[in-house]
């Protein structure tokens, strides 16, 4: 990125993510002469570790499928994904040289798993395109008599009659997250609704999760209760944390849990998932009969990991030294129950800074869903993870900030022609 700066454009974009590089894009195709504001040294930080650096894309499905999959505002998208959906995603960067692959659940990677692919094609096509890339930070939207005439930086001032904020949310601050945007957009008269993470690890209750620290479960299936009612439920790998939770599946789980302050949450794991409880029955008795001298403890190691053992026996009420051959049938019965349904009872999320993504943003009722244009200040625009719009796991959300930013650079680099 150049460190000078020019003072007139027909948009400046503030941020350089996938929703602000996107929207960078749209509008310079579109021909316009776009300035884009980062104060990072490389654009797309955050995008460089989605998908544990693989940078999972999209996911291949239609609009309406998609939506599904937004918990919040979902219908506030349904213009930006009718026009740039996942198909229009995945011809993007094929164009750009990028082969892509759809693994399990429709998630769309990379076929070289780097995500630097993605943000070195982005990055690409922007200098193709003439779009100036300036490493500066927005400190205030440039105003006069209620026009919008640019964005005031900390190195120098940029004059334009449209305004792109793409800041993305809180979640990772280290990656430039610190939530700008909101402060912006409320200088303009927008409201910012209560901002929390989601996709976030999970505290919970009592000490098993700090004596399990450190364990990591595959192959497990954990099902969601919110005041013991089943919400949700997903299979994969999670982890045991000193606080609590975290992994692939809890992330997941976490997104569907949206009331702590009204409602409570517990955790079911099944343990295993691939038994039904006939089958997992006859394991035990046969377990049971293999280690029938030993003590209860020890007569768990075919069926657990070392250090679950001693944690999980504690959970059946069972004495630890009661001998295996003296378990009676209710006793099994205790194991089995737990086996399919070991609880974690959740207090709470983890801080937003933990999070993958925010939860909350830009209010979308101030947003004009067809074109992403403010309803409060005329040419300011809006695009990704700063608007109060968020996704389960999957690919959704960086499929908000194609969809969202392209309308966004179309939109503005249109209204001036």
């Amino acid at each position: 990125m150049s460190m000078e700066y020019s003072t007139n454009h027909d948009i400046v974009i503030i941020g350089g993510g996938p929703a602000g590089m996107m929207a960078a894009c749209a509008a310079a195709e579109n021909g316009a002469a776009v300035c884009l504001l980062e104060p990072n040294e490389r654009l797309g930080k955050k995008l460089n570790i989605t998908g544990k650096g693989r940078c999972n894309v999209t996911n291949s499905c239609g609009p309406d499928e998609f939506l599904r999959h937004v918990p919040c505002n979902g219908r506030f998208l349904y213009s930006a994904i009718a026009r740039f959906d996942s198909s229009s995603v995945i011809d993007f960067f094929e164009t750009q040289g990028v082969p892509l692959k759809t693994e399990r659940g429709n998630r769309v990677f990379p076929v070289s798993g780097r995500a630097f692919d993605i943000s070195g094609a982005l990055e690409r096509y922007m200098r193709r395109l003439g779009v100036q890339a300036v490493r500066d930070r927005a400190q205030a939207l440039a105003i006069s008599d209620g026009a919008l005439t640019g964005v005031k930086g900390e190195k120098g001032s940029y004059g334009a009659p449209r305004v792109i904020i793409a800041t993305g949310g809180i979640s990772y601050p280290l990656t430039g997250s610190t939530g700008d945007g909101y402060r912006l957009a409320r200088s303009a008269g927008h409201t910012v609704t209560e901002l929390r993470g989601s996709l976030v690890p999970l505290c919970a209750a009592g000490d098993l999760c700090p004596k399990l620290q450190g364990l990591s479960l595959r192959n497990v299936s954990v099902r969601v209760f919110e005041n013991n009612k089943k919400i949700y439920s997903d299979f994969g790998e999670m982890l045991f944390t000193h606080f609590g939770v975290s992994g692939p599946v809890i992330l997941s789980a976490s997104a569907h849990m949206r009331h702590f302050n009204k409602k409570q949450y517990r955790l079911e794991i099944d343990l295993k998932p691939a038994l039904d409880e006939g089958a997992l029955d006859k394991r035990l008795v046969s377990d049971f009969t293999k280690y029938a001298n030993s003590d209860f403890i020890n007569a768990l190691q075919d069926l657990l990991p070392r250090k679950l053992m001693e944690p999980f026996a504690e959970l059946t009420g069972i004495p630890l030294r009661q001998k295996a051959h003296d378990l009676t049938r209710e006793q099994r019965r205790r194991v089995l129950t737990l086996l399919k349904a070991m609880p974690v009872e959740i207090t709470g999320p983890r801080p937003a800074a933990e999070a993958i993504v925010t939860s909350g943003g830009v209010a979308v009722r101030e947003i004009d869903p067809s074109t992403m244009e403010s309803k409060r200040l005329p040419g300011l625009y809006f695009a990704g993870e700063v608007i109060d719009v968020d996704a389960y796991t999957g690919g959704f959300n960086l499929q908000i900030a194609w969809s969202t930013g392209h309308l966004a650079g179309t939109s503005a680099a249109r209204s001036g022609g």
